[in-house]
């Protein structure tokens, strides 16, 4: 027999998980009678959950303002995929190096079963993680208060610091925040220049809403615009045409290392950036997929060689 406690947070996962129940209908999905969901209906009220009931025949029960204060229900699964994303975190220290994230994922762990401790137990035993370059911490307030922003569609005054160190303070309408997967970029469009613009969060100094909520008739991909933000700053780049659909071309060369365009339903055109033509024909030969470099000469001619010297070794 469940005990009274976990059917009680049975019962407010379902409550939860959709606007409205019957009684029959969560006595057939927690395996006990109307009576007994009765009862724990009468038991949540007296916690202080705001359980309303529906009249009528086909009437039954539904949370009220109390859906936004529910305890945290997760299954095995759910459970180890938070714990692994938080474990992330505090690894790759990509939010910020206080203790916000280590001391969640502390607290979760105490809290998870043993069979999903062990499991997250043996991952800490054999994964390791290469050094990442994540500029400076980036604190989850600020992250959330730039969430927000973006959400509510309201101009900001930003305070920025450049890649040369210089302070910058500008009028913005906030849309998208994007994660290249070690950092996070600010999309916006700034007000004084009437353009988009990216601002890597972490060079954001402060944020100060101004409480005008702006319509954004002209918003850009966002994605597309860190792509393309990412690629233009390196000094040389090369067009490739590789034989690939568009979703396949996208994992071999990730949307952070270049920008893509669909060349028929089994090929795609890249724009891919590099420091020069020698370290760009390595690394799409490393790519190991059917390819054609279309501009410029000097990569064309490196990969030419980077093959040679592939055939030579081999022969």
């Amino acid at each position: 027999m469940i005990s009274t406690s976990s059917r009680l947070l049975q019962l407010l996962s379902l409550l939860w998980s959709r606007t409205s129940w019957t009684a029959g209908e969560l006595a057939q999905r927690m395996d006990v009678t109307e009576r007994t969901v009765r009862r724990d209906v009468a038991r949540l009220r007296d916690l202080g959950y705001d359980v309303e009931s529906e009249p009528g025949h086909w009437g039954g029960y539904r949370l009220g303002e109390s859906r936004s204060h529910l305890p945290l229900v997760l299954d095995d699964e759910e459970a180890l995929a938070v714990s692994v994303a938080l474990r992330e975190a505090a690894q790759t220290r990509v939010l910020s190096d206080d203790q916000a994230v280590l001391s969640a994922l502390l607290k979760l762990r105490q809290l998870l079963p043993a069979r999903v401790a062990s499991r997250l137990g043996a991952m800490d035993d054999v994964f390791e993680h290469t050094t990442r370059v994540c500029g400076q911490p980036l604190s989850p307030g600020m992250l959330a208060g730039l969430a927000q922003v973006c959400r509510r569609s309201e101009r900001i005054t930003l305070s920025y610091r450049s890649m040369q160190g210089t302070d910058t303070v500008r009028d913005v309408d906030p849309y998208r925040l994007v994660f290249t997967g070690n950092r996070w970029y600010l999309v916006a469009r700034d007000v004084a220049k009437g353009a988009w613009r990216t601002f890597r969060a972490d060079r954001v100094i402060d944020v100060h809403p101004t409480g005008r909520v702006v319509r954004l008739t002209d918003p850009p991909d966002a994605a597309r615009l860190v792509a393309e933000m990412l690629v233009s700053d390196h000094p040389l780049y090369a067009v490739v045409r590789l034989r690939l659909p568009l979703d396949d071309a996208m994992r071999a060369v990730p949307p952070t290392a270049g920008t893509h365009e669909p060349d028929g339903p089994h090929a795609t055109i890249v724009r891919v950036g590099g420091t020069d033509a020698q370290s760009l024909g390595e690394y799409l030969m490393r790519l190991g997929v059917p390819l054609t470099v279309l501009s410029p000469e000097p990569v064309r001619e490196a990969v030419r060689r980077c093959a040679v010297a592939l055939v030579e070794s081999n022969t």
